[in-house]
């Protein structure tokens, strides 16, 4: 039986692939040398631009998503909002605008800035010798207390312009209010032990359209008292805030400031000194530096109380327990690492529903907050459904 010869596939796709590449170049004019460059050129572009990643504005890493202070100030827009800003601006050593955070003035007119800017606030000053605070940060635990209370909605939006709060030792600034109302729509009540406090804090509030009538401050006669005389019998209050002076005494405080300082210039050095390394010529500002003027701020109040923050925390828990049904979180910052394991002790023996422990980042400085409870959250929904 004669056998048809077997069909050679590859030899016919080879013949195929030739003939197509012939009938393909049939009347083309083989590339000039011009546009094979020119081919090069565009090729390399393409792949340049594939390689090449957009740059992200620089986030402070750690500060939570609503908080408006996230990325690099925007100094320009801070000069419009207050002019006078700008006579205190400087470069860094990548040609930057910043300002010197070691001068008081410059400090307190960036706080004036990000207050107008972002908050709506013309009119914002503190007397002379008192506490500046940094905002961002400050923003950050209002943001975290909002998400507190978000927590308790079961799903809904928490009826945040419902929301009344108490800051416990408001101080000059009056920070925590002004974030809480412009930011939320809270209703602020808060107290103080000093008397030029009080009187700061409520020009502030009566000085600006936007915070009139929706914050007021409280003379808190008795120093050793926290919520007694100040939280009212029929009052309640969905959170309490308190940023407690952490010293025990004024030359703790006083070292403490001064090293806050030390570190501001030593930072400032390093970063100097390594770009002066990248363009090989020495550093300016590598020398040893004079110390500032201490005149930040912050009076007694402010920042030392006997016993210092362990006790401050310890005795503003006890007393949170006679106004157990009358507030339905509270809350309070903690500097110091240790003192949270005292302050949760003391909650313990307290009896406590709830506590809960917040941390919060700025960069590589991490700080929390305590939250407490005497409602568990049964009787917590209660409590909102009957606001």
């Amino acid at each position: 039986m004669n056998q048809k010869p077997k069909r050679n596939f590859a030899s016919k796709n080879q013949n195929d692939k030739k003939n197509a590449s012939a009938k393909m170049s049939k009347g083309q004019k083989p590339a000039s040398s011009k546009q094979r460059a020119s081919s090069s050129k565009q090729s390399k572009a393409i792949k340049k631009s594939s390689q090449t990643t957009v740059k992200k504005p620089q986030v402070k890493s750690g500060l939570h998503p609503r908080n408006q202070h996230r990325g690099r100030y925007d100094f320009n827009a801070l000069v419009k909002a207050l002019p006078e800003l700008k006579d205190q601006l400087v470069k860094n050593p990548v040609g930057e605008s910043t300002i010197n955070f070691s001068d008081p003035l410059s400090v307190k007119l960036l706080n004036k800035a990000l207050l107008a800017h972002h908050y709506g606030v013309q009119h914002w000053d503190i007397p002379a010798g008192y506490l500046c605070p940094p905002i961002p940060g400050r923003a950050d635990y209002i943001h975290r207390v909002a998400d507190l209370l978000n927590s308790e909605s079961q799903g809904k939006p928490y009826q945040h312009d419902q929301v009344k709060a108490l800051d416990i030792g408001v101080g000059a600034n009056c920070i925590y209010p002004i974030i809480g109302t412009t930011e939320y729509g809270w209703r602020y009540n808060a107290s103080d032990v000093d008397p030029v406090s009080v009187k700061a804090a409520n020009f502030i509030a009566e000085s600006n359209p936007n915070l009139k009538g929706k914050i007021h401050c409280r003379l808190q006669h008795d120093s050793t008292a926290f919520f007694k005389g100040i939280i009212k019998e029929n009052e309640r209050y969905d959170v309490t805030t308190c940023n407690p002076p952490f010293h025990s005494s004024l030359e703790e405080a006083q070292k403490g400031t001064q090293r806050k300082l030390d570190n501001l210039a030593a930072n400032r050095a390093k970063k100097q000194g390594k770009f002066d390394k990248k363009v090989s010529r020495p550093s300016a500002m590598a020398s040893k530096q004079s110390k500032p003027d201490l005149n930040f701020g912050g009076q007694k109040a402010e920042l030392w109380c006997p016993g210092g923050e362990a006790k401050f925390v310890t005795g503003l828990a006890k007393e949170s327990l006679e106004f157990a049904t009358q507030v339905l979180w509270f809350t309070t910052l903690i500097s110091k690492k240790e003192n949270v394991a005292v302050l949760k002790d003391q909650l313990v023996k307290l009896n406590a529903k709830e506590v809960k422990v917040v941390e919060m980042a700025q960069g590589q400085k991490i700080s929390r907050f305590v939250a407490w409870s005497f409602m568990d959250k049964s009787q917590r929904q209660t409590w909102i459904s009957l606001k």
